[in-house]
């Protein structure tokens, strides 16, 4: 464990890990200040450069930055021409920003179960597809890719779009090319603890459609076709030039970043191999899925099992969270808008006993050695 971060409590030591902890560096601070010092500081070169190079990464053609993920994908709903009683298939165990631009423009979500994975679940999605179905947003949860060769099938099948969610999954792959590249639209976010972040929030929109690309672009800016001259009804959602560098610097080291996300991934197999009444993420295999290990999240046998583990790692320094614990059908927004939705057996079992575990580049081999220990200890008793 690193130095400073272990502290005794009586007889009880403990070990302060974190949930997750930003990739920092004085390459970042230095470009901060510098950026600090142009006078540029919404939407100039740094931010150009960044849509750029995103783009490039992902190996699509466009790429346009806005203020969140949220932000982005309400523009990219706009300019697709999303309307009232549309209907978009949707897990529905995945973060809330999902679903609010499709609501916000009068869509629909259509939840759906997921698999083993904790992705959307195909079969059960094609299930859902009504005459009012216009498109899939399979989420990239916890860094791992749905499964694209089946959604694309789908959406192929009955004539539909698909927007990945990639908020959890810069630098993911599914078949040697990056999650991403595969819908028509996808959609990044850069909040703090994501795989690439800017030190606050931040998203963009990564595109194939150039007059798409072109609407978001004058959308986030307030509809300006140039300075004073508006040729839309816009919003003011850009991007500053001091995210941008610092984006910039992100994207340079991110394969190496979600390396050792994959190596700390390895540790905690090798650690909890075998233990009883845990389940363990799913693995790659067969060279098809590259997971970049947004978060560790672990399955215990029961809910009560799943608390109590929680508060007994909390005591001892060891910061968890759970990624979700009320799925999207079911949260009360939701039943204020649509009433009480269907069941979604399996999204509601797994909610009630999924644990995210301490995940970040910097995790050393000794802190999930502590994480482990500390578990297996408290399943012993």
């Amino acid at each position: 464990m690193s130095k400073g971060r272990v502290s005794r409590y009586g007889d009880l030591v403990v070990a302060k890990i974190p949930l997750s902890r930003v990739y920092q560096s004085e390459v970042i601070d230095r470009r901060i200040l510098e950026v600090v010092k142009t006078g540029n500081y919404i939407l100039g070169p740094e931010s150009k450069a960044f849509e750029k190079e995103l783009a490039a990464y992902f190996s699509v053609p466009y790429c346009v930055l806005s203020s969140s993920w949220t932000a982005a994908v309400h523009l990219l709903h706009i300019a697709q021409g999303l309307k009232a009683g549309d209907e978009i298939l949707v897990p529905s165990l995945t973060a809330f920003p999902s679903i609010e631009p499709m609501i916000h423009v009068g869509a629909r979500p259509v939840f759906c179960e997921i698999d083993d994975t904790y992705t959307i679940d195909p079969e059960d999605a094609r299930k859902r597809i009504t005459r009012k179905t216009v498109g899939i947003l399979p989420v990239h949860l916890y860094g791992r890719p749905a499964n694209i060769d089946a959604l694309k099938k789908l959406a192929d099948d009955n004539g539909l779009w698909i927007i990945e969610d990639c908020a959890q999954s810069h630098g993911a792959k599914w078949r040697g090319k990056r999650a991403g590249s595969y819908g028509k639209h996808a959609a990044l976010s850069f909040y703090p603890s994501k795989n690439l972040t800017v030190y606050g929030d931040g998203g963009a929109i990564l595109t194939y459609d150039e007059e798409v690309a072109r609407r978001i672009s004058m959308l986030r800016n307030h509809g300006r076709k140039d300075k004073y001259l508006h040729e839309k009804v816009g919003f003011n959602l850009r991007f500053n030039e001091i995210q941008a560098a610092i984006g910039r610097e992100q994207l340079k080291v991110l394969d190496e970043l979600n390396a050792n996300r994959r190596r700390a991934a390895a540790w905690y197999r090798r650690e909890l191999a075998g233990v009883e009444g845990l389940t363990l993420p799913p693995e790659d295999k067969d060279g098809i899925s590259e997971t970049v290990y947004h978060m560790f999240v672990i399955r215990l046998a029961s809910n009560d099992l799943r608390e109590g583990l929680a508060k007994f790692l909390k005591e001892r320094g060891i910061e968890t969270g759970v990624h979700y614990p009320v799925p999207n059908h079911q949260q009360p927004a939701i039943e204020e808008i649509y009433g009480m939705l269907p069941s979604l057996p399996k999204t509601e079992d797994y909610t009630k006993r999924i644990l995210s575990l301490p995940m970040f580049p910097a995790l050393t081999e000794q802190d999930v050695k502590v994480v482990s220990g500390a578990i297996k200890e408290y399943l012993r008793q």
